[in-house]
């Protein structure tokens, strides 16, 4: 696949230079004879090479497993395909076990005969791809170079093309978006026939493990969600309190009182910590911070559990700083100078021009992206299920153990899951209402910049 791909990028560029060379030819040198530039043409001829190709490429390839596979079953013996879907479906895996060679023990002879016939079918198709991606590139090539002349109108052609390609990838990206919204939706219509809505959304008991067989103890769960909301919302509540203000300040003090020297360094340094892997900061939760809570507690007479909400939220509170910081310091140096300059130029101090002039006319762009932070801080996962725990307990008390909305979405379905239980069809619910409030939490930042970003542009 990536060897294709290259032969079509390096086609694509010799086409591009034969077509701007084609364009100098068909204009006798002088470029003001053409209706579009040189450039235009020649990534006219490019696209053509390269586009149909890639196209034919991607659907070949997102087709030939299901080709071959089909092929191969319907070579069969009549006796495997009587015996059912499911014998030839186990069938088919130990052929394309044989073909990939991590079978273990002796295949009988039908299944390496049909192993043998699949390689071919894989070998054809190969060759096939190659030489259609050899061909086709040339073939389209040459089609677009005769449409080379002085009138002919390159860049709108270039311009149509790209904008084709914009609107699809739009497309994808929406249609994306409707599909994972539709079917958490109708995953959690199935679960709330099982389960009220009002029992979900107000019950205060969290125990989804039900019973295989009626006959079995606590055949019936418990699926009321407000403790792992109320957990949710402290975790949140502690990162955002450790998250905001020293986001916040450092904001501040970079773009206000930091010298360029320092700023060019300090800021880069800041952000590294959004580019740590959430694992790391769930071991360092877990081992280093988790412990000194603990510790600390016990020589104040506390009693802190091994795992907290207080811990697992000074860790998030950590990993969101440079999302706040870096927000606002774009907000920040988005104030015009000419702010500035007229709050010293009555009088005013630095730091009274930053309270009374830089900070109001900053604040919707930092409450925005509190917000966001906000909706990075509830859908965080891994920090929490190694530094606060599983424990689905109902408390307002940051020292002892809690879970949230996340961990328990993965928690339902880790493992083999059956999709016709409440307890895994619970999952689907809880991120149903996880994506409500996010994309609530989402509207109201972007309504907040954009309707009080005017007022000081």
């Amino acid at each position: 696949m990536l060897s294709l791909v290259l032969v079509l990028l390096l086609f694509s560029s010799i086409a591009y230079y034969v077509g701007r060379r084609r364009a100098f030819s068909a204009a006798g040198g002088q470029i003001r004879q053409l209706h579009s530039l040189p450039g235009y043409n020649g990534l006219y001829v490019a696209l053509w090479c390269g586009l149909p190709a890639l196209l034919v490429l991607l659907a070949w390839l997102s087709l030939e497993g299901a080709i071959i596979d089909n092929l191969v079953v319907a070579a069969l013996p009549r006796d495997i395909i009587e015996q059912g879907a499911e014998r030839v479906t186990l069938v088919l895996n130990e052929i394309q076990n044989v073909v990939s060679g991590t079978i273990y023990g002796e295949p009988d002879a039908t299944v390496l005969a049909a192993a043998e016939h699949y390689r071919q079918l894989k070998s054809i198709s190969h060759g096939a791809l190659i030489g259609l991606t050899l061909v086709l590139p040339l073939a389209a090539g040459a089609y677009a170079l005769r449409k080379i002349n002085p009138r002919f109108e390159a860049r709108n052609a270039v311009e149509g093309v790209i904008t084709g390609l914009l609107l699809t990838s739009s497309t994808i990206a929406v249609l994306t978006t409707v599909g994972i919204v539709l079917s958490v939706l109708f995953e959690s219509l199935r679960f709330f026939q099982s389960v009220p809505i009002t029992e979900f959304l107000f019950g205060l008991e969290w125990s989804p493990q039900t019973a295989i067989r009626e006959d079995q103890v606590g055949s019936s769960g418990a699926f009321g969600a407000v403790p792992l909301f109320a957990g949710t919302m402290l975790i949140a509540l502690i990162a955002m309190l450790v998250a905001v203000p020293i986001g916040l300040m450092s904001a501040i003090y970079l773009s206000e009182y930091a010298n360029v020297r320092f700023r060019a360094v300090a800021k880069p340094l800041l952000e590294i910590l959004a580019g740590v892997p959430t694992v790391v900061y769930g071991f360092f939760a877990a081992l280093t911070v988790a412990p000194f809570i603990r510790d600390a507690g016990g020589l104040l007479g506390l009693d802190v559990a091994s795992e907290s909400a207080l811990a697992a939220g000074l860790v998030m509170g950590i990993m969101i700083i440079p999302f706040v910081s870096s927000l606002s310091d774009d907000v920040i140096n988005a104030v015009p100078q000419a702010m500035r300059d007229g709050s010293y130029g009555i009088g005013a101090t630095r730091s009274e021009t930053i309270k009374r002039v830089i900070i109001p006319a900053a604040l919707p762009g930092i409450v925005g992206g509190i917000l966001l932070a906000v909706s990075r801080a509830i859908g965080e996962t891994m920090i929490v299920v190694m530094a606060a725990g599983l424990a689905a307990n109902l408390t307002a008390n940051p020292l002892e153990a809690v879970t949230t909305v996340t961990v328990q979405i993965v928690t339902l379905l880790v493992g083999d899951q059956e999709f016709d239980s409440p307890k895994t069809l619970a999952a689907f619910a809880l991120g149903l209402v996880l994506f409500v409030v996010t994309l609530f939490l989402n509207v109201i930042a972007l309504y907040i910049v954009r309707k009080y970003r005017e007022q000081y542009e």
